[in-house]
């Protein structure tokens, strides 16, 4: 079957740059109103309507209303898988137009995928786990072994965390590191674990995730990784 025109049709609505703006500030899995989504593009209040209209339409957005107010987020992991596969790609570039990373060390430290763990300390959890023999990632996915999930409820992360229809495990390559971190039901785990255990805290108005002392105590003490003050 042809999706030719499909993929043309996602890739003029994402192409253009107000949308892109939006799409990108939903990323991490919240939630916007159409007023705080036009002032991420820098629209008017009209133009974002249309705007969303077209992503609302095809499939790219999901919309809750609540009273008067309507509340948008990406329609599925999928999508923000595809997001962030986009920004690895503009991110890479052709050599004459590459550039060095200038999200910020913040962002790239720590940082939101969606609804898992991104950055470099998803990267180095993710080689500690596979080192361990507890994960093993291909090309076609990921497993967690018998002794990866022994050791995951022994530390305490909760595999019975988010929807029981998402992938259970699959690399996700990171576009800040250009090497995986772990998704699917395992990597929204590791970030619900953090999250609970004040290893991380929510950046306001970011993606980024804060590392705070009990968090560097924590990687250390269940990865091995060892950070900075």
């Amino acid at each position: 079957m042809d999706s030719g025109p499909k993929i043309a049709q996602i890739a003029s609505l994402v192409g253009d740059p107000a949308r892109a703006n939006m799409l990108a500030a939903l990323i991490n899995g919240c939630t916007l109103t159409a007023s705080e989504l036009a002032y991420v593009a820098r629209v008017s209040p009209q133009t974002a309507s249309g705007h969303l209209a077209k992503l609302d339409d095809a499939g790219l957005l999901l919309v809750q209303k609540q009273g008067r107010r309507r509340y948008f987020r990406l329609a599925s992991p999928l999508v923000a898988h595809m997001l962030e596969g986009i920004m690895l790609v503009a991110q890479d570039g052709p050599a004459r137009q590459s550039s060095e990373w200038r999200g910020g060390e913040a962002l790239r430290n720590a940082r939101t995928c969606y609804d898992h763990l991104a950055g470099r300390i998803a990267v180095r959890i993710a080689d500690c786990l596979i080192q361990r023999s507890h994960v093993v990632l291909d090309d076609d996915g990921g497993t967690v072994t018998e002794a990866g999930l022994a050791f995951l409820e022994g530390a305490g992360i909760d595999l019975s965390f988010g929807s029981k229809r998402r992938v259970f495990c699959r690399p996700c390559l990171d576009w800040s590191e250009r090497r995986p971190h772990l998704a699917g039901i395992v990597g929204a785990a590791l970030l619900n674990h953090a999250l609970v255990r004040d290893w991380v805290r929510r950046v306001q108005d970011s993606r980024a995730l804060s590392i705070t002392p009990a968090g560097r105590r924590g990687f250390f003490e269940t990865y091995g990784i060892e950070l900075g003050a």
